[in-house]
């Protein structure tokens, strides 16, 4: 695979190569390892293979209809088991703690050495593309009994039909750092922000596509409503609202999210939410890229479209390339900060694998107000 021509798209770690076999199984990581010739080859044949057979049109139809309902069963099933939490998120994204110290940004490298590496972020328990049941995380969140109180589409939509850019009365409105994360989950990104941004001024939204997940976040005993707002949202529905305003927030998040999205709707999506950011404000983005080992793992029969991929348990997922997700931002108005790819090789010492991840990683910025 052919190395970014930018210095701004490589990795902001040292290189490291594989040079010695007989260590490869005494480290669990290497950051930005190249691939040879032989290995792009590889890939791009596993790709052309697992892709030359499409899904019938009303099974994709049948798939975008249901999307709703698989992601509900896959948190009724892993509820908050099977991601661990995002700490590595500081390090990548410090703009979620501004006030942070490097130096506990170090610390939290250290104290996690990246979670995505013990559970392998966005592949998990996938096997071939289908969802296995393997034991939970050790760190499990613990969820209280309380009945949930949902803030619906419905209800969002009654009670914000009416927000316009000059209202005051929506949760956060005293705020003084908005946070939006789209595609919540079951909170393994919002709690670390919370717990690690003291910022008095914070305040986080959450939204996702299903129920269950926002059910799980707002039953977390961390979750806090004085500084936290999780709702339920449907990203495709252009009459869906948001609880807050146009250019009212200063950070949005995106991580392993714009990839279960249908391709064909993903730039009205972008722009939708470019509107939400204040002048200055940015979106992060962690996503899955080309030849990524999840990629490649898929069996013939999956494939939707071009990367796009539905998985055993009718969940589904794209692969990108940076030049598409800079053609999706910049359409969107907004300006390139960062846009590089990680590719990382993983290797689980236990079952004696390696295993090959590609990561898109993105910043983008809204433009400033003139002066």
């Amino acid at each position: 695979m052919a190395a970014p021509t930018e210095a701004s798209e490589r990795r902001p770690f040292g290189r490291r190569f594989l040079t010695d076999p007989a260590r490869l199984f005494q480290h669990n990581a290497w950051d930005n390892v190249e691939w040879s010739e032989e290995q792009e080859a590889s890939a791009k044949s596993k790709v052309q293979e697992n892709s030359s057979q499409l899904l019938p049109q009303d099974k994709q139809e049948e798939y975008e209809v249901n999307a709703k309902q698989y992601w509900d069963d896959f948190y009724k099933i892993h509820e908050n088991g099977f991601f661990k939490d995002r700490h590595w998120l500081f390090t990548e994204f410090p703009e979620l703690a501004p006030n942070r110290n490097p130096s506990q940004n170090e610390n939290s490298v250290r104290e996690c050495s990246y979670k995505e590496v013990s559970n392998n972020e966005g592949l998990g328990s996938y096997e071939n593309g289908h969802c296995t049941l393997e034991t939970k995380a050790e760190n499990q969140l613990n969820l209280v009994t309380t009945t949930p109180t949902f803030c619906t589409e419905e209800l969002a939509a009654q009670k914000y039909s009416k927000l316009n850019q000059s209202s005051q009365d929506y949760p956060g409105s005293c705020a003084s750092y908005r946070i939006l994360e789209v595609g919540c989950g079951a909170g393994n990104t919002v709690f670390p922000i919370l717990q690690i941004n003291n910022d008095p001024g914070l305040f986080v939204y959450c939204c996702d596509f299903s129920t269950t997940a926002v059910d799980l976040v707002q039953n977390n005993v961390e979750y806090d409503s004085s500084r936290c707002f999780a709702f339920v949202h449907d990203l495709c529905d252009d009459q869906s609202p948001y609880p807050m305003p146009d250019e009212s927030l200063d950070v949005v998040i995106l991580i392993f999210v714009l990839s279960a999205i249908l391709p064909e709707k993903m730039q009205c999506i972008i722009n939708k939410l470019s509107r939400l950011l204040k002048p200055g404000g940015m979106i992060l983005l962690r996503d899955y890229g080309r030849y990524d080992l999840a990629q490649l793992r898929f069996k013939r029969g999956q494939c939707l479209s071009d990367n796009f991929y539905v998985r055993g348990d009718g969940t589904r997922v794209y692969f990108f390339t940076q030049g598409e997700l800079d053609d999706l931002f910049t359409r969107a108005g907004l300006e390139k900060i960062q846009n590089l790819v990680d590719r990382r090789l993983q290797v689980n010492r236990g079952k004696q694998m390696t295993m090959y991840r590609v990561w898109i990683q993105c910043k983008y910025r809204k433009p400033a107000a003139p002066q």
